[in-house]
């Protein structure tokens, strides 16, 4: 494996927004990614496999729950850090940082806004530090741009709750020790419930041979007759709002993770261009590979200034679902050409392992298509700014 020289770009001189902390905080992960990630991730991502080894690791940076209060286990960061740690560890693999924003905006994040007093000291504490891993199940077989139509469901049989149903496309579900699962009641109305790995006829079956996102676990959640307590229903909201309020914190963590894979492939394609001689020079020097590269650096600036605007909104409380939908679709699309254009810079080494440009090309076509497609954001921009539902 080649030795990792990262160095990212910063055109515009964004260090200068940012505290010593949040350098602090995003040197660290920078680093652990050159130490942890880059000498393993090509081989985990040939062999399908999520390197399990590295989970409390991941929670020794403080990767899972970063803006979880002390009192809860968590670090008790502010926003932009938590987006500068889902860059940098999405600049190793998408699928890496995939299990960490499961882990803080979908399963810590819930329990943490929507769960009880109870529920939050038993869970959040042991899910901070790794001892714990959790799922997030909203998409079905049957229902992925249209959550609401679920048909999990569960129904009051006086002493626990019984949870019939299925959820598809579950990172983490292999592996984890709870889910976090949306399921409608017997009036329709969804509900959120904490389902353990015990519990019986609870069964995640592996989603095997994906092309994307291989260095993740990808699984399914089946619920058989399930008994759930009635204590481990999150009290505090219900309806669509309260799945769709977790996928704004994890979305707005993508916005920023997909600027660390495009920075990635930007610095990958810039090394090579300086180094690869044709025709006399290196091919830097000729006029498409400056334009290629001098696009990458633009569209990469503009995507750092959006997702630091949106985490200084989100700092003061002020950021809306629909500007977060707005920085996740426009970073990953920015984030996905990006790895294309680097790709034919490198030519034919564009495709190997021996580079991350492909491994990345090949994350980012799920993470365009999780958490809202990109049509779906590109409706929620448009009824934020007609006021007219596309959806329906």
């Amino acid at each position: 494996m080649k030795p990792d020289l990262f160095e990212a770009p910063d055109y515009y001189c964004l260090d200068d927004l940012l505290t010593d902390e949040h350098k602090l905080i995003r040197d660290s992960a920078r680093d652990w990614v050159k130490k942890s990630i880059s000498p393993i991730i090509e081989e985990y991502a040939q062999k399908a496999e999520f390197p399990n080894h590295i989970i409390k690791e991941l929670a020794d940076i403080g990767a899972f729950g970063p803006y979880i209060p002390e009192k809860y286990g968590g670090p008790g960061l502010d926003n932009i850090s938590y987006g500068l740690l889902m860059q940098e560890i999405e600049r190793g693999d998408s699928g890496i940082r995939s299990t960490a924003s499961v882990q803080s905006s979908l399963v810590m994040y819930p329990i943490w806004k929507y769960g009880s007093e109870e529920q939050k000291t038993k869970f959040l504490p042991r899910l901070a530090t790794g001892e714990l891993m959790g799922c997030f199940g909203l998409t079905e077989p049957d229902h992925g741009s249209n959550p609401g139509g679920m048909t999990t469901n569960f129904k009051d049989k006086g002493d626990h709750l019984l949870l019939n149903g299925a959820k598809l496309w579950i990172s983490n579900a292999p592996f984890a020790d709870i889910a976090i699962v949306w399921a409608k009641n017997e009036e329709g109305r969804i509900h959120g419930l904490i389902v353990e790995r015990e519990m019986e006829g609870f069964t995640t079956p592996e989603t095997h041979n994906k092309w994307s996102l291989r260095a993740s676990s990808t699984g399914e959640l089946i619920f058989t007759d399930v008994k759930v307590p009635k204590e481990n229903l999150l009290p505090n909201k219900s309806g669509l709002g309260a799945p769709l309020g977790c996928l704004d914190s994890a979305r707005f963590g993508i916005a920023w993770g997909a600027i660390g894979a495009a920075m990635d492939c930007y610095d990958t394609a810039l090394r090579y261009s300086k180094e690869r001689v044709q025709f006399g020079r290196p091919i830097g020097g000729f006029q498409l590979q400056q334009k290629k590269l001098a696009e990458m650096i633009t569209e990469i600036t503009k995507a750092q200034l959006l997702a630091w605007r949106l985490g200084t909104l989100k700092n003061e409380g002020k950021a809306t679902s629909a500007q977060i939908s707005m920085a996740k679709r426009n970073n990953v699309e920015m984030a996905i050409k990006i790895a294309r254009e680097a790709r034919q810079i490198l030519g034919g080494m564009g495709i190997t392992g021996d580079y991350s440009i492909m491994r990345h090309m090949m994350n980012l076509e799920s993470v365009i298509t999780y958490e809202g497609t990109h049509d779906i954001h590109l409706l929620i921009t448009g009824l934020d700014i007609t006021g007219l539902n596309a959806f329906k």
